[in-house]
């Protein structure tokens, strides 16, 4: 194994080293990042992290509390200034209940 890790390919046909067993290829994520909205804002793991709970709208994130975002995988602690940040600039808010 190389020190980028070991040559991988994903079902679309993309090449690429990684040194970890998890099966996301850097391509395929990049290419379905989205350009604007506050899902753009976060970082590839924190974005499949919303997505796989169904939260692509910030009215769906302000219905949830932010504890309970924090324990989705791949949701990291940088991830909520930014999530707050986008909430506020459409009067949202994370719930409080």
């Amino acid at each position: 194994m190389s020190t980028k890790g070991r040559l991988k390919t994903c079902k679309q046909g993309h090449q690429y080293y990684k040194s970890s067993d998890c099966p996301t290829c850097p391509i395929c994520e990049k290419e379905r990042k989205p350009n604007e909205g506050f899902l753009s804002i976060l970082g590839a793991p924190a974005r499949r992290a919303l997505e796989g709970a169904g939260i692509v709208t910030l009215h769906q994130l302000a219905k949830k509390r932010e504890s309970e975002i924090l324990q989705l995988h791949g949701m990291g602690p940088s991830s909520i200034p930014k999530l707050r940040k986008a909430l506020a600039s459409q009067g949202l808010s994370f719930s409080k209940g």
